[in-house]
């Protein structure tokens, strides 16, 4: 017989445990255990401090990417969790990737998508609530993708009045762009100080920005946004 299959982390856990500043991850692929971690430190990119580099910036206008929301989270996440040359293992279990579609379902996980004649190229997807974001992964097939994901990401937060862009862990290419680490109990207060509704969600700040480029480039307005913010 086979063994039974764990059951996913409940919705109401998953959001009760980013409230409280903690979040699961896995040993491996496999693993169907679950630990939740609570960092003693942790990075954020203050929306008003992200730093793209003269070249990002130029990326993101361009519109070298065709940047969709929430048109392909489960690729998204399958993508982030794959094996790479220097991480052939992923936190991203089964079961945590499983939770995760539930949450995006349940309208709190969310992810940006870099698209090249159709095909996946890049993205990130995280957990909202309140007006906070928490990035969970990234992962590019093309040069740069994340980064423009990323960008994207932060103009389209600005758009929908969130306070709080949780990174989790600093790392050099992070801190390049901007991120700062903070300590954990700094990071709960600035949880509590970024509670109630945002002004929008993600993909309706996506939409109103189609909208508003019209037949024009949408990067070009991600680009000047970012320019005049940071």
């Amino acid at each position: 017989m086979h063994a039974p299959r764990p059951e996913t982390i409940p919705v109401e856990m998953l959001l009760a445990a980013y409230r409280s500043g903690i979040f699961p991850m896995a040993d491996s692929r496999d693993d169907i255990e679950i630990f939740w971690i609570e960092p003693r430190e942790r990075a954020i990119i203050p929306l008003d401090g992200f730093r793209p580099s003269t070249s990002l910036r130029k990326l993101v206008r361009q519109d070298r990417f065709r940047i969709t929301v929430d048109e392909a989270f489960a690729d998204v996440v399958k993508a982030c969790a794959a094996p790479r040359p220097d991480h052939p293992e992923s936190w991203i279990s089964d079961r945590i990737a499983t939770s995760y579609r539930n949450l995006h379902h349940a309208g709190h996980a969310h992810s940006v998508e870099c698209w090249q004649a159709n095909r996946l190229v890049g993205g990130l997807y995280g957990v909202a609530f309140d007006r906070v974001f928490c990035g969970e992964s990234m992962f590019s097939l093309a040069g740069n993708a994340s980064k423009v994901a990323l960008a994207w990401l932060v103009a389209l937060l600005r758009r929908s009045g969130v306070q709080l862009l949780d990174c989790q862990f600093m790392t050099d290419h992070l801190a390049s762009l901007g991120a700062v680490a903070i300590t954990q109990e700094r990071y709960c207060q600035l949880l509590t100080e970024a509670g109630g509704e945002p002004d929008s969600s993600l993909g309706a700040a996506y939409s109103l920005l189609l909208e508003e480029a019209g037949a024009s480039s949408p990067g070009k307005l991600i680009a000047q946004s970012l320019t005049q913010t940071s």
